[in-house]
């Protein structure tokens, strides 16, 4: 393919990430020939940039911004868009003493008013001096600035034609920040992680050496939001320190066709690549209408896993789907992190692909304890649960389970997933009551992820916030999402589990199904399967709300917000649609249904 940047540089000698800062990283890269390229949804090569070009526009942005005058440590605010505009800037601010603050793209964020709304808590939060947008996205980004301290929000186009001047570049140091990554959930305040210098270059080189072991002929191809710590840290910053080109496809060129990453994988000869686990499940829906002939993942080596809980059977649909394409299920690398730790913090073995643990789910629901069980034993498969083990730490960062008091619990136990290691972050930026929140009184960051150690590796169960607590026992929601997915005909991403309570009413579960289907007979059955499904799953009643699609909230990285839909929910935002209407007349689906929900 004409005009990709090469996979191996000819004569530049590899280093994985033993640079101090970024500015330094970037500078090594630029000696050789490896670099970033841009495909269109259509899977094109549209722009492409080595890092010597883009060291070189970085550094005369540079210059331009200091003639500007801006100030060392001011924050600029970038539109992270997945374009040539974005790097540059991001590291034209690092050459210029800058701190970049990238904000999302709108998808997801609940239309106009919403995004623009968000868009001015991250500006406000940040204490930004200027900010950049695409000519598609200025008019969002200057009606969020309007009432802030901003002094200049425009275009790429406006700020490369600052004028020189008597400007110079003034690099971060090793001491000194090196950009805010603003958290990814719905909250209207959000919180803006202080990334350091230290703290990047700490986490790049665990990634390069230890969690990917990156090498020369490696080729990264990437469709994650450069907004995220995923996209950003992952496949943005760690392959320049590590000098390893990087192919790029938009998030929503993704979302509207999910192949073409695969497609874009195939010909470039990409052998690193991540996704959430509901990338590989949209591939696996799109294969059945699509031809896969031309298709070739053989070189695609590590297939990393993250950003959300996996459901193993996804995996295992996908790698039987794509092994005829070459793909082999040994590449899967399930892994755990966060932006409060710069991103990562376990990786699971290398060619060893998704090792599962087996677990009681009574036992669980009972006393906290992920005791093993192999399903299927004594006829109790239904209450087994699979959970995927993400690894063991990075080197330099160790893993507590706690309770609720602080005490650290032993193997097995489920508690608050507690870390500590050189990639944490200081704390939030300006936020000093919630950075101590965030910690625990002898230092450790509490993820608000809870989880369980087996054999020193970690195992995540979901979120501490999301957790449902029912009559004394512990119910994940995800279980309770997936069988209603499974069972109902019901699409990925359109269920939410929650419980309720408050007022003096008794505590209850509540599920809210975003209904696609308009025959009131359907909404009815579609209502009562649901019940069945999550009394025969969690074995209690619960409340389902039939909600118009689009309803759920999820967050900038594409993760359901149960807090939303609780909010939402209690707030009368979510309306029950169909509530009204009398149920139909009984059809020869009634026994069906009884018996269902009498289980198996």
């Amino acid at each position: 393919m004409a005009g990709l940047t090469v996979t191996t540089n000819a004569n530049l000698p590899h280093r994985l990430a033993d640079f101090e800062t970024l500015t330094e990283g970037l500078d090594y890269a630029a000696r050789g020939e490896t670099g970033s390229n841009f495909f269109s949804s259509r899977g094109k090569l549209v722009d492409s940039l080595t890092y010597g070009e883009i060291r070189e526009r970085a550094l005369d942005l540079a210059v331009r911004l200091d003639a500007a005058g801006f100030g060392r440590g001011e924050r600029v605010a970038l539109i992270a868009e997945t374009s040539p505009d974005f790097l540059i800037f991001f590291y034209g601010c690092q050459y210029a003493g800058l701190i970049p603050v990238p904000l999302p793209l709108g998808i997801n964020l609940g239309g106009h008013e919403a995004y623009v709304s968000r868009l001015r808590g991250m500006m406000a939060r940040a204490g930004v001096r200027a900010a950049v947008g695409s000519d598609e996205l200025i008019d969002h980004l200057r009606e969020a600035a309007l009432g802030l301290d901003v002094d200049m929000v425009a275009t790429p186009e406006d700020f490369y034609g600052l004028p020189r001047g008597q400007g110079a570049p003034r690099p971060l140091q090793k001491d000194e920040p090196c950009y805010i990554q603003y958290s990814s959930g719905s909250t209207s305040a959000p919180r803006g992680v202080l990334v350091t210098q230290r703290a990047l270059t700490d986490n790049a080189r665990g990634i390069a050496r230890h969690g990917l072991a990156l090498r020369p002929g490696d080729r990264s191809v990437s469709w994650l939001p450069l907004y995220h710590d995923m996209g950003l840290v992952g496949f943005c910053l760690t392959p320049v320190m590590s000098q390893i080109t990087v192919d790029y496809l938009a998030s929503t060129s993704f979302a509207r066709r999910p192949l073409v990453w695969l497609k874009i994988l195939s010909e470039v000869g990409g052998t690193i690549s991540f996704s959430p686990a509901f990338g590989y499940e949209l591939c696996v829906r799109q294969a059945a209408k699509a031809d896969l002939s031309s298709l070739d993942l053989s070189k695609w080596r590590v297939a990393g896993v993250g950003g959300e809980m996996v459901r193993p059977t996804v995996l295992s649909s996908f790698a039987e789907r794509y092994g005829a394409c070459g793909f082999d299920d040994r590449a899967f690398l399930p892994s755990y992190g966060l932006a409060e730790s710069t991103l990562a913090v376990t990786f699971s073995r290398l060619g060893e692909g998704v090792r599962i643990d087996h677990v009681s789910q009574d036992t669980y629901a009972l006393s906290s304890m992920a005791m093993p069980m192999r399903p299927g034993t004594n006829g109790h498969a239904r209450k087994t649960r699979s959970l995927v083990k993400c690894g063991a730490p990075l080197p330099g960062h160790r893993i507590e389970i706690r309770d609720k008091v602080n005490r650290s619990l032993p193997e097995r136990a489920i508690g608050r997933v507690c870390i500590t290691g050189a990639s944490l972050m200081e704390g939030y930026f300006d936020d000093p009551e919630a950075t101590r929140r965030a910690f625990t009184p002898d230092g450790w960051l509490d993820t608000g992820d809870l989880g369980y150690m087996v054999d020193g590796e970690l195992v995540i169960t979901g979120r501490s916030k999301d957790l449902i607590i029912f009559h004394g026992r512990n119910i994940w929601p995800q279980d309770i999402e997936w069988a209603i997915e499974q069972h109902c005909g019901v699409r990925s991403g359109d269920v939410a589990a929650f419980s309720v309570n408050g007022d003096g009413s008794p505590e209850r579960v509540v599920v809210v199904v975003e209904c696609r289907v308009s025959d009131p007979e359907e909404q009815h059955n579609l209502r009562r399967q649901t019940a069945a499904v999550v009394h025969r799953t969690a074995g209690v009643n619960c409340q389902v709300i039939l909600a118009a699609p689009r309803t759920l909230t999820f967050t900038s990285s594409g993760k359901l917000s149960r807090s939303a839909a609780k909010e939402d929910f209690v707030t009368g935002v979510i309306e029950d649609i169909g509530a009204d209407l009398p149920p139909p007349p009984p059809t020869l689906q009634e026994p069906l249904m009884r018996a269902s929900a009498g289980g198996k």
